[in-house]
């Protein structure tokens, strides 16, 4: 059975159907801000680079470590060769003694030397892993400045668009209940293939596709009666006649 409405309850579509637009409008600019990209770019950015901090974090704890086990290994040669040193200045020693001191102090010279170059080396290396370090952190803090401002980019955005989407949708609500069901659920069928569901007569085309309508399907919808629920033959959107 054809769907009738009342044609001043009709007009009434204009308004829900431009209601629609505008909150499908401020949806999508919603969720393609450019800030979202920026931040979801940042916050991968940033992820790496955590990794890169923590990874550079454990090298420079694990040199320190090593450094300060040859720290301790070195103290320990040196305070063995002191000792030996005092034996053999003490006079107290028997010849055997003082031959076996003297092996033994020269070959704690060259221990000592060799810790000395293996941790002048890993000073280094602890130098240039705190540079790495230093370099990573740097980078983290202005990816997080960047986020940052994004964010509040973002949420300033939000509150903006928020405040549009609560007018149109109390707007919406006032409007919806003015309309039958059957002329409701078509409506919504054709809002929900994505386009525009209802659109003035203009001349001859259609106020919702804006695509001209052709003669014969035009004598068709002017002769329909004035309270038949017409279709646009082209866009299937709702057409208002003037």
């Amino acid at each position: 059975m054809p769907l009738k409405l009342d044609p001043f309850v009709q007009r009434t579509l204009l308004d829900l159907a431009a209601t629609d637009r505008v909150i499908s409008s401020a949806e999508h600019r919603r969720s393609h801000l450019p800030a979202l990209a920026v931040i979801a770019d940042g916050e991968a950015r940033a992820t790496v680079v955590r990794r890169a901090v923590v990874a550079a974090e454990t090298e420079v704890s694990d040199l320190q470590r090593a450094t300060n086990k040859l720290d301790a290994e070195v103290e320990q040669v040196r305070a063995r060769a002191r000792r030996d040193a005092d034996r053999l200045s003490s006079g107290s020693a028997s010849p055997k003694e003082l031959e076996n001191l003297q092996h033994e102090i020269e070959s704690l010279k060259r221990r000592q030397a060799t810790l000395e170059d293996a941790e002048l080396e890993l000073m280094e290396q602890r130098e240039a892993a705190e540079g790495v370090l230093a370099a990573a952190r740097r980078d983290l803090a202005a990816i997080d400045a960047e986020v940052a401002e994004a964010v509040a980019t973002r949420d300033a955005a939000f509150a903006e668009i928020d405040a549009v989407l609560a007018t149109e949708q109390d707007k919406r609500a006032g409007l919806v209940p003015r309309f039958p069901d059957d002329v409701l659920a078509l409506y919504t069928r054709v809002k929900d293939q994505g386009r525009v569901a209802a659109g003035e007569l203009l001349g001859g085309r259609c106020g919702a596709c804006r695509m001209e309508i052709d003669r014969t399907a035009l004598g068709e919808l002017k002769a329909a009666p004035i309270d038949a629920v017409v279709r646009c033959p082209e866009c299937g959107a709702i057409l208002v006649r003037a």
